[in-house]
This record gives C-alpha cells, sequence and structure tokens, in this order.
C-alpha cells in the first residue's frame, strides 16, 4: 500500500509521499520539522511494515502523539483519513488507491484474479507482553512510551534477522510470519529462535527500566504453522485463516500452561521426533471440537532445542 501525509505550517501546505520510515519532529533533519517548543526534536515517526501497512510510533516524547485524537502508546496502524497530531499540527494520512481503468486493455476478470488472495504456507508466531494492561496504570505514560517504543523497535529487527516479517503489531503483542513452501523446519527454527530473542530483549529492558517497573516484563509465545490466505481484494497486508487464530490460541495456552513457548502439532511435528516424542501435550482450544496436541517449552529449553537441531 502506497500512502501519503499532508500538514500545514506556517500557513503553508506540505505533502509527501510515504517511505520506509518518515521522521517527525524539531530537529530540522526530521522528514516533516515541526517548529513548535511542545515538540521534541525526535517526537515520532511513521513506519513501514511488512507489506505496506503504516504505523505511527512515538519515540518517548514528552508531550505525546495523537490519532484522532487518542493518544498513543503502542505503534498505531494507520487508516486512510487518519488525523494524526504532533504539538498543535495536525497530519492527515492518507492511502493511495488503485484506481481500475475500465477501458484499459486488462479485463475486469484479469483484474480479480490479479487481486484474488493467495493461498501460502507458512509458520506464525504471536508474542505478547503479560500484564501489560496492569503495568500500563502503573507506569507514568512517557516512560512506558519509551519502554514499548524501545520493545517494538528491537523486536522488529529480530524478526527480519531471523528471516521473518512483522505482520501486524496489535496493542503489546507482535504477530510475524515466516513463508514456508519448502523448509518447514527451517522457518519454524527461526521462530523459535525470534523467541529466544525477543526474550533477551525483554530481559535488558527489566534491567535498564528496573527502578520505574512495578513487576519484570514477561511474554509468552505461540507458534503455529498451517495455510493462510495473503492479500486478497480489500484485504490488508496481512495473513488471515485458521492457522493464524491457531497461533494466537497458543499465545494464549502458554501463560495458562505457565511456559514460555507452545507450539502446536502442526509446527512441532516437523521437529526431529527425538526432540518432542513423549513431551507432547493436549489442550483444548476455542473454535476446535477436538483437542490440540502441543508441545510447551520455557526459553531455556527452547534454545537447548535449537542447539539440538543446529
Amino acid at each position: 500500500m502506497a500512502a501519503t501525509v499532508s500538514y500545514k505550517i506556517s500557513g503553508k501546505t506540505h505533502k509527501l509521499n510515504c517511505k520506509a520510515v518518515l521522521t517527525i519532529g524539531r530537529d530540522k533533519h526530521s522528514d516533516i520539522v515541526i517548529p513548535e517548543l511542545t515538540v521534541s526534536r525526535n517526537h515520532a515517526m511513521i513506519r513501514c511494515l511488512g507489506e505496506g501497512d503504516f504505523y505511527l510510533i512515538d519515540s518517548g516524547s514528552s508531550n505525546g502523539s495523537f490519532v484522532n485524537k487518542q493518544r498513543i502508546v503502542a505503534p498505531k496502524l494507520l487508516k486512510n483519513s487518519d488525523i494524526l497530531t504532533i504539538g498543535s499540527t495536525d497530519i492527515l494520512f492518507e492511502e493511495l488507491s488503485k484506481d481500475v481503468d475500465l477501458i484499459d486493455s486488462v479485463s475486469m476478470l484479469e483484474t480479480i484474479v490479479h487481486d484474488a488472495p493467495v493461498i501460502k504456507q507458512i509458520t506464525i508466531m504471536v508474542a505478547d507482553i503479560r500484564g501489560f494492561t496492569s503495568m500500563s496504570e502503573q507506569v507514568p505514560i512517557n516512560t512506558l512510551t519509551k519502554i514499548m517504543n524501545s520493545w517494538f523497535h528491537e523486536v522488529n529487527n529480530i524478526v527480519i534477522a531471523n528471516g521473518g516479517l512483522v505482520d501486524k503489531f496489535i496493542g503489546d503483542c507482535v504477530f510475524a510470519r515466516w513463508e514456508s513452501e519448502d523448509d518447514q523446519l527451517k522457518t519454524i527454527a527461526e521462530a523459535i529462535a525470534a523467541a529466544c530473542d525477543i526474550n533477551k530483549v525483554t530481559e535488558n529492558l527489566n534491567k535498564e527500566y528496573k527502578s520505574h517497573l512495578p513487576s519484570q516484563l514477561k511474554i509468552g509465545v505461540g507458534v503455529n504453522t498451517g495455510t493462510a490466505s495473503m492479500g486478497g481484494l480489500g484485504q490488508d497486508n496481512t495473513a488471515l485463516g485458521d492457522a493464524v487464530n491457531i497461533a494466537f490460541r497458543m499465545e494464549s495456552a502458554s501463560k495458562a500452561l505457565n511456559k514460555d513457548i507452545v507450539l502446536s502439532e502442526f509446527s512441532f511435528k516437523f521437529l526431529p521426533e527425538k526432540l518432542w516424542k513423549g513431551k507432547q501435550q493436549h489442550i483444548k482450544v476455542k473454535g476446535k471440537k477436538d483437542p490440540v496436541s502441543i508441545l510447551a517449552l520455557t526459553f531455556p529449553e527452547a534454545k537447548k532445542m535449537l542447539k539440538k537441531i543446529s
């Protein structure tokens, strides 16, 4: 998806195309320079993630960043006609539509086929910060924003470094995916490795903000492999389907089982049998008639497993 932003400074209207990262702040080197004392030098950014989703991310500013008058803490997925407010400046976010030229030589049928969803085999990882709501009520919003901005920034880098793609940020949760048509073992191992790396980043934030946090940040992770619908007409640049739902159920199960990572049978069956045989268990999953076989691990157990895979 392509997008633009437009805003007015000193009576002059500016319009910019959104790129991978669009910086906003008082600093003269920002892409969008807002010369107001209430605006931090490096205030916020609009960042493109996945396959064309744009998020507003506050950089831990003193006075906050707003979308449609609501202050954001975690990255906020932007939609067409959203109004971003930085200081006293409003910024209009607009998606660029794809107009279909009916007189063009390309027929409507071909257009529909082109925009039909693609079914792909993917591995999904969902990582969620536990107890975020309670923490957000006890930590000053400026500090909370800095913590979350650091976490999401590092998580995105980790997923990419491990061969994946961040599909969505959803509140205090990251939803990432790996396309796995050929080598299922490789992508599942990469998802587990990413989860362990995210846990390390979370532990580092606990140390850095020890005096500010009421309790330690912890994450729960769910992993599932299956087919998903990708990018059809009217569908956001995201994966949809039962495989995605199961990944979220696996993350929820990690908390109930007091484990760090839960893999569904659709994922762990691709691992060497000696690593999971006799360790799997069955749980009831919402939306599924029959119990699902899962493999529940702590982060130390997951790291040992990765060494045996490699």
